[in-house]
């Protein structure tokens, strides 16, 4: 089957699960049936693995990413609202947000799901510094993180300070918006039978599990770039700078989506079009540009 055939194939299954009728009466057995597997028709027919939901290691379940809920959300109809309740103080900022869901004919509310950040959460209250501004900040301003390189058999020490919250309010408010989308459409859909709960749910240990690689759990350390990196977009690195594993590349895709970074954003800060074209050589800096964007 040719593109523009699955084009209008995938149109077609979209116009088809797109038909949500309201109603007032329960729902049959049989009608529930449906309502799942039109879920899975949209997986299959519209939405990307990596961009709209990921698979986690550890889980048996894929994870919904914020496109698939606006996606899930068109689907069905459902008009999202937000209401902000900010619970900052002195150094820090934390906003709690309750998605509410409403059909967008009727106006009718069909559930609802909270989602909170916070700036004192471990991946933004801390960022990486250089010896000298360490040895400058005060010591309740700095912490030694430590860590084991599986690779090298040995711990690893990072020199971290504290973040300023200011700088991060925006992406603050934007991973709790995120959470509570999520969460309304899992609730209003019923769909936590095929989607598991977000990324940063998961336990630390279950987190730090993607990490087996030195690339990831060793200290940063810089390394000689590629001279492929120079030439134009879309190019493969040579064979001596791989490119991540697939593994990596799921790891990237997902905490880019917790960072609510998108493909443009890579695209802009290393001229990459794709996670794929991330030569193994610059994951450090990736990640770490994740990490703090705004860096």
């Amino acid at each position: 089957m040719n593109a523009p055939d699955m084009e209008g194939k995938a149109v077609s299954q979209m116009n088809e699960i797109a038909l949500y009728k309201e109603r007032a009466l329960p729902m049959s057995a049989a009608e529930i049936r449906e309502h799942v597997n039109l879920i899975q028709r949209v997986m299959k027919a519209v939405m990307k693995e990596g961009t709209h939901y990921g698979k986690i290691p550890g889980t048996d379940k894929p994870t919904l990413y914020k496109a698939g809920a606006e996606v899930l959300c068109t689907t069905f109809h459902i008009r999202p609202r937000f209401e902000l309740e900010d619970l900052s103080g002195e150094g820090f900022v934390r906003y709690r947000l309750r998605s509410i869901g409403s059909h967008q004919a009727t106006g009718i509310e069909l559930g609802e799901g909270l989602g909170e950040c916070s700036s004192m959460e471990e991946k933004y209250k801390w960022r990486k510094a250089y010896k000298r501004e360490w040895d400058e900040t005060p010591e309740t301003h700095r912490r030694k993180k430590y860590g084991w390189n599986s690779a090298q058999r040995s711990e690893f020490e990072i020199l971290q300070v504290r973040t300023e919250a200011a700088d991060l309010a925006n992406t603050i408010l934007k991973m709790a918006c995120k959470r509570a989308l999520v969460a309304m459409t899992l609730n209003v859909t019923a769909a936590s039978d095929i989607f598991t709960q977000d990324i940063e749910d998961l336990s630390p240990e279950l987190r730090d599990s993607l990490n087996d690689d030195p690339a990831q759990d060793g200290p940063k350390v810089e390394q000689p770039r590629a001279k492929s990196e120079t030439k134009p977009n879309g190019q493969k690195p040579p064979a001596d700078d791989k490119p991540i594993t697939e593994q990596q590349q799921k790891l990237v895709a997902v905490q880019m989506d917790n960072a609510t970074l998108t493909l443009a954003d890579l695209k802009a800060k290393f001229g990459y079009e794709a996670i794929a074209q991330i030569p193994f050589s610059r994951l450090n800096e990736v990640l770490e540009w994740i990490r703090s964007p705004g860096a």
